[in-house]
């Protein structure tokens, strides 16, 4: 099981780094649009991250629900936007800004909002 953990937990940093790599990718073109790394990283993190929950759930360890339920509501306002927009040639800079302070609010969460070992 902890293998199996693991390797979700693995899926779901590379889901990330492709969303934000995937946004970083176009910090300097005029127009941005939704690519196929932010809706590949989207998807990949979301579905990973659901996985891992159900994983941990199984388990004997603790669950920290409202994280969870905090990763999850960024976690999808991340993945309905950048579906609903996958068509579009060009999305607004506002949009692009938004998803971008969004992907990496879900990992700023992740990583600070974590248990204190002394």
């Amino acid at each position: 099981m902890d293998t199996l953990r693991l390797i979700l937990l693995f899926l779901h940093v590379l889901g990330f780094a492709a969303l934000i790599g995937g946004l970083i990718a176009q910090s300097s073109e005029p127009v941005k649009r939704v690519n196929a790394a932010m809706r590949d990283g989207a998807g990949t993190a979301f579905v990973a991250g659901l996985a891992l929950v159900g994983v941990l759930e199984a388990g004997d360890g603790d669950v920290n629900h409202a994280k969870v339920g905090v990763k999850l509501a960024i976690g999808l306002v991340i993945l309905v936007l950048v579906m609903a927009n996958l068509r579009k040639e060009r999305i607004p800079q506002g949009l692009w800004i938004g998803l971008l302070a969004l992907s990496v609010l879900n990992v700023a969460v992740a990583v600070f909002w974590s248990p204190t070992h002394a």
